[in-house]
Protein backbone atom coordinates (compact mmCIF):
# COMPACT_ATOMS: atom_id res chain seq x y z
CA UNK A 1 0.00 0.00 0.00
CA UNK A 2 1.48 3.16 -1.44
CA UNK A 3 1.23 6.66 0.26
CA UNK A 4 -1.93 7.81 -1.61
CA UNK A 5 -3.54 4.40 -0.31
CA UNK A 6 -2.69 5.19 3.46
CA UNK A 7 -4.01 8.92 2.95
CA UNK A 8 -6.95 7.52 1.65
CA UNK A 9 -7.61 5.19 4.50
CA UNK A 10 -7.03 7.30 7.21
CA UNK A 11 -9.68 10.13 5.80
CA UNK A 12 -12.06 7.66 5.66
CA UNK A 13 -11.81 6.16 9.30
CA UNK A 14 -11.39 9.95 10.21
CA UNK A 15 -14.97 10.62 8.78
CA UNK A 16 -16.29 7.13 9.93
CA UNK A 17 -14.91 8.55 13.54
CA UNK A 18 -16.69 12.11 13.03
CA UNK A 19 -19.78 10.35 11.59
CA UNK A 20 -20.43 8.18 14.52
CA UNK A 21 -19.75 11.08 17.34
CA UNK A 22 -22.31 13.25 15.51
CA UNK A 23 -24.78 10.02 15.83
CA UNK A 24 -24.54 9.31 19.36
CA UNK A 25 -23.66 13.28 21.09
CA UNK A 26 -26.29 15.60 19.05
CA UNK A 27 -29.28 16.13 20.74
CA UNK A 28 -31.67 16.36 17.52
CA UNK A 29 -32.45 13.27 15.70
CA UNK A 30 -31.88 14.71 12.41
CA UNK A 31 -28.64 15.53 12.97
CA UNK A 32 -28.22 11.82 14.35
CA UNK A 33 -29.21 10.70 11.44
CA UNK A 34 -26.86 12.92 8.77
CA UNK A 35 -24.35 11.50 11.36
CA UNK A 36 -25.27 8.16 10.65
CA UNK A 37 -25.27 8.34 6.81
CA UNK A 38 -21.95 10.05 7.10
CA UNK A 39 -20.30 7.00 8.86
CA UNK A 40 -22.10 4.95 6.50
CA UNK A 41 -20.38 6.68 2.86
CA UNK A 42 -17.08 6.50 4.98
CA UNK A 43 -17.39 2.59 5.87
CA UNK A 44 -18.31 2.43 1.78
CA UNK A 45 -15.10 4.03 1.12
CA UNK A 46 -13.14 1.60 3.86
CA UNK A 47 -14.99 -1.52 1.91
CA UNK A 48 -13.28 0.26 -1.86
CA UNK A 49 -10.40 0.58 -0.32
CA UNK A 50 -9.97 -3.12 0.25
CA UNK A 51 -11.37 -3.91 -3.30
CA UNK A 52 -14.88 -5.29 -1.94
CA UNK A 53 -17.29 -3.15 -4.44
CA UNK A 54 -19.93 -5.38 -3.96
CA UNK A 55 -19.86 -4.78 -0.52
CA UNK A 56 -19.35 -0.81 -0.99
CA UNK A 57 -22.64 -0.72 -3.35
CA UNK A 58 -24.71 -2.83 -0.69
CA UNK A 59 -23.56 -0.23 2.16
CA UNK A 60 -25.13 2.81 0.19
CA UNK A 61 -28.19 0.96 -1.27
CA UNK A 62 -29.24 -1.10 2.12
CA UNK A 63 -28.16 1.23 4.99
CA UNK A 64 -28.09 4.28 3.23
CA UNK A 65 -30.91 4.56 0.71
CA UNK A 66 -33.01 2.39 3.14
CA UNK A 67 -32.09 2.40 7.47
CA UNK A 68 -31.23 5.89 7.21
CA UNK A 69 -34.66 6.90 5.35
CA UNK A 70 -36.54 4.48 7.72
CA UNK A 71 -35.05 6.09 10.26
CA UNK A 72 -35.95 9.71 9.18
CA UNK A 73 -39.72 8.09 8.35
CA UNK A 74 -40.04 7.27 11.84
CA UNK A 75 -38.66 10.62 13.65
CA UNK A 76 -41.21 12.59 11.47
CA UNK A 77 -43.92 9.97 11.62
CA UNK A 78 -43.02 10.86 16.16
CA UNK A 79 -42.83 14.47 15.53
CA UNK A 80 -41.52 16.41 18.38
CA UNK A 81 -41.69 13.83 20.42
CA UNK A 82 -38.72 11.96 19.08
CA UNK A 83 -36.62 14.93 21.32
CA UNK A 84 -36.03 13.67 24.13
CA UNK A 85 -36.30 15.70 27.65
CA UNK A 86 -33.49 18.08 28.33
CA UNK A 87 -33.26 17.55 31.74
CA UNK A 88 -29.94 15.70 33.80
CA UNK A 89 -32.12 13.21 35.53
CA UNK A 90 -30.08 9.45 35.44
CA UNK A 91 -27.06 12.01 34.12
CA UNK A 92 -24.86 9.77 36.44
CA UNK A 93 -25.02 6.62 35.10
CA UNK A 94 -25.31 7.52 31.89
CA UNK A 95 -21.72 9.33 32.35
CA UNK A 96 -20.51 5.62 33.89
CA UNK A 97 -21.99 3.47 30.63
CA UNK A 98 -20.26 6.15 28.55
CA UNK A 99 -16.92 5.83 30.05
CA UNK A 100 -17.53 2.15 30.51
CA UNK A 101 -18.01 1.54 26.53
CA UNK A 102 -15.10 4.02 25.94
CA UNK A 103 -13.10 2.23 28.41
CA UNK A 104 -14.16 -1.20 26.48
CA UNK A 105 -13.92 0.36 23.10
CA UNK A 106 -10.08 1.25 23.73
CA UNK A 107 -9.19 -2.25 25.55
CA UNK A 108 -10.47 -3.90 21.71
CA UNK A 109 -8.59 -1.50 19.99
CA UNK A 110 -5.27 -2.38 21.83
CA UNK A 111 -6.07 -5.69 21.44
CA UNK A 112 -6.78 -5.52 17.78
CA UNK A 113 -3.63 -3.66 17.12
CA UNK A 114 -1.81 -6.55 19.28
CA UNK A 115 -2.92 -9.69 17.13
CA UNK A 116 -2.14 -7.24 13.67
CA UNK A 117 0.77 -6.32 14.73
CA UNK A 118 3.57 -8.35 12.62
CA UNK A 119 0.30 -10.15 11.13
CA UNK A 120 2.06 -11.47 7.75
CA UNK A 121 0.11 -10.42 4.85
CA UNK A 122 -0.95 -13.08 1.96
CA UNK A 123 -2.28 -12.33 -1.24
CA UNK A 124 -5.74 -12.40 -2.03
CA UNK A 125 -7.86 -14.49 -3.69
CA UNK A 126 -9.37 -13.71 -7.12
CA UNK A 127 -12.86 -13.19 -6.72
CA UNK A 128 -12.35 -11.62 -3.56
CA UNK A 129 -14.86 -8.92 -2.80
CA UNK A 130 -17.00 -10.56 -5.72
CA UNK A 131 -20.63 -11.54 -5.34
CA UNK A 132 -19.83 -15.21 -5.48
CA UNK A 133 -17.63 -15.11 -2.63
CA UNK A 134 -19.73 -13.01 -0.79
CA UNK A 135 -22.71 -15.32 -1.61
CA UNK A 136 -20.51 -18.24 0.24
CA UNK A 137 -19.94 -16.87 3.17
CA UNK A 138 -23.13 -15.23 3.87
CA UNK A 139 -25.03 -18.01 3.31
CA UNK A 140 -22.62 -20.34 5.14
CA UNK A 141 -21.36 -19.23 8.28
CA UNK A 142 -22.92 -15.98 8.50
CA UNK A 143 -26.30 -17.37 7.67
CA UNK A 144 -27.81 -16.91 11.58
CA UNK A 145 -26.19 -13.82 12.05
CA UNK A 146 -27.79 -12.65 8.99
CA UNK A 147 -31.56 -13.98 9.73
CA UNK A 148 -31.35 -12.47 13.09
CA UNK A 149 -30.05 -8.67 11.73
CA UNK A 150 -33.52 -8.76 9.49
CA UNK A 151 -35.39 -10.22 12.67
CA UNK A 152 -33.83 -7.55 14.70
CA UNK A 153 -35.29 -4.59 12.40
CA UNK A 154 -38.20 -6.15 11.91
CA UNK A 155 -38.90 -6.03 15.25
CA UNK A 156 -37.42 -1.86 15.56
CA UNK A 157 -40.13 -1.25 12.58
CA UNK A 158 -42.97 -2.35 14.74
CA UNK A 159 -41.78 -1.05 17.96
CA UNK A 160 -41.13 2.47 16.62
CA UNK A 161 -44.43 1.93 15.00
CA UNK A 162 -46.36 1.02 18.15
CA UNK A 163 -45.06 4.08 20.08
CA UNK A 164 -45.95 6.38 17.16
CA UNK A 165 -49.49 4.49 17.80
CA UNK A 166 -49.62 5.54 21.55
CA UNK A 167 -48.29 9.06 21.09
CA UNK A 168 -51.28 9.82 18.65
CA UNK A 169 -53.69 7.57 21.34
CA UNK A 170 -52.81 9.95 24.10
CA UNK A 171 -52.80 13.21 21.65
CA UNK A 172 -56.98 11.91 21.08
CA UNK A 173 -58.37 11.28 24.44
CA UNK A 174 -59.21 14.49 25.63
CA UNK A 175 -59.41 15.40 29.34
CA UNK A 176 -62.32 14.20 31.55
CA UNK A 177 -64.96 17.37 31.37
CA UNK A 178 -65.14 17.72 35.10
CA UNK A 179 -62.02 19.07 35.55
CA UNK A 180 -62.31 22.88 34.79
CA UNK A 181 -60.25 24.14 32.10
CA UNK A 182 -59.05 20.93 30.88
CA UNK A 183 -62.21 19.53 28.76
CA UNK A 184 -61.79 20.40 25.28
CA UNK A 185 -64.50 21.35 23.41
CA UNK A 186 -64.79 18.58 19.85
CA UNK A 187 -66.49 19.25 17.00
CA UNK A 188 -69.37 16.44 17.45
CA UNK A 189 -69.97 17.91 21.64
CA UNK A 190 -70.13 21.36 20.36
CA UNK A 191 -72.81 20.29 17.39
CA UNK A 192 -75.18 18.24 19.80
CA UNK A 193 -74.89 21.63 22.35
CA UNK A 194 -76.33 23.72 19.32
CA UNK A 195 -79.02 21.19 18.62
CA UNK A 196 -80.11 20.95 22.16
CA UNK A 197 -80.12 24.69 22.69
CA UNK A 198 -83.17 25.52 20.53
CA UNK A 199 -84.86 22.79 22.05
CA UNK A 200 -84.28 23.84 25.86
CA UNK A 201 -85.37 27.63 24.93
CA UNK A 202 -89.09 26.09 23.45
CA UNK A 203 -89.78 24.22 26.91
CA UNK A 204 -88.69 26.86 28.96
CA UNK A 205 -91.28 29.32 26.69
Amino acid sequence: MGWVGQVYFYVCAAVAVLGALATVVSRNPIRGAMGLLLMIVAIAGLFLGLNAQFLAAIQLIVYAGAIVVLFLFVIMLLGPSAVGPRDKRGLVGRTLGGGLFGLTMLAAIGVSFGKVHGLALHDLDADFGSIDAFGRVLFSDGLVPFELSSALLMVAVVGAVAVARGKQGDEAHPPPSGMPGLAARSPLRGALADVQAPRQEGHST
